[in-house]
């Protein structure tokens, strides 16, 4: 499972999410989508692809050029909540697709892409996923930045394909295990909050003294090739143009 958190200053709502008040900034919300077909998903293909190897899997998207040569794909190996899409892998070749226009542009479904491509495609597809809903729910594109945290944080093959897509620097945090200290910090503001008997600023917990903390993030990955970035937004298009056929015809409530 995959989450992305993301801090706006207007609200969209959609059935594909959630909005709550920002618990930390009042002035602000807080967005999150939850994708069920996250890290195992990508294990999956690993396995199925790469001889079980993140060496090789990352191998095959360092040699396999940015936006896939047209190559799209959807890879469902559990029920989808963004978006509501049954179990299925869904693969399109792109025809005459150079990145700057969609015009002549010819899709075509294919049942299988040769190994390296299936690998890029499921990792280009995952992200360009997260930036499309989260454009739609009023996130602010490109972002400021993005903070990577679990598992795939440590691969940095996966954070170049994610700031090329997003457009923005891509850091780490130093502790791994980031739900936890999460809700330790919540908890800390909110024992704060209660002593002061008001509302205060979380950063007062860490100002001035953030180097010295494990919320201190370091740059992983610097934000990719503008050009680049606007060639994402022309296959994120595309994509959420076949996206919303698929559930059209196999969504499910």
């Amino acid at each position: 499972m995959s989450q992305v958190f993301g801090i706006s200053n207007e609200h969209k709502p959609s059935l594909q999410g959630h909005i709550f008040p920002d618990p930390v900034d009042a002035e602000e919300y807080m967005v999150m989508l939850v994708y069920k077909n996250g890290s195992l998903t990508r294990e999956d293909i690993r396995n199925r692809c790469a001889n079980k190897s993140w060496e090789v899997f990352n191998t095959y998207l360092q040699q396999t050029p940015p936006l896939n040569g047209g190559k799209l794909g959807f890879y469902y190996k559990d029920h989808e909540i963004i978006p509501p899409l049954p179990v299925g892998f869904h693969r399109y070749v792109l025809e005459n697709f150079k990145g700057d226009t969609l015009d002549g542009v010819k899709e075509c479904e294919v049942a299988e892409f040769d190994a390296a491509s299936e690998v890029r495609a499921l990792v280009e597809g995952q992200f360009l996923s997260m930036r499309a809903h989260a454009e739609r729910f009023g996130m602010p594109s490109p972002p400021k930045r993005i903070i990577a945290t679990g598992g795939a944080s440590a691969n940095n093959s996966i954070l170049s394909s994610i700031a090329s897509i997003f457009g923005c620097n891509v850091y780490k945090i130093q502790s791994s295990d980031s739900a936890s200290m999460g809700a330790a910090l919540r908890a800390a503001h909110g024992w704060l909050c209660n002593k002061k008997g008001e509302f205060v600023p979380i950063s007062c917990m860490y100002m001035d003294k953030l180097d010295k903390t494990s919320l201190n993030c370091e740059l992983a990955v610097a934000a990719g090739d503008k050009e680049l970035v606007s060639k994402y937004a022309v296959l994120m298009k595309k994509r959420v143009e076949i996206e919303n056929r698929l559930v059209e015809k196999l969504g499910r409530m």
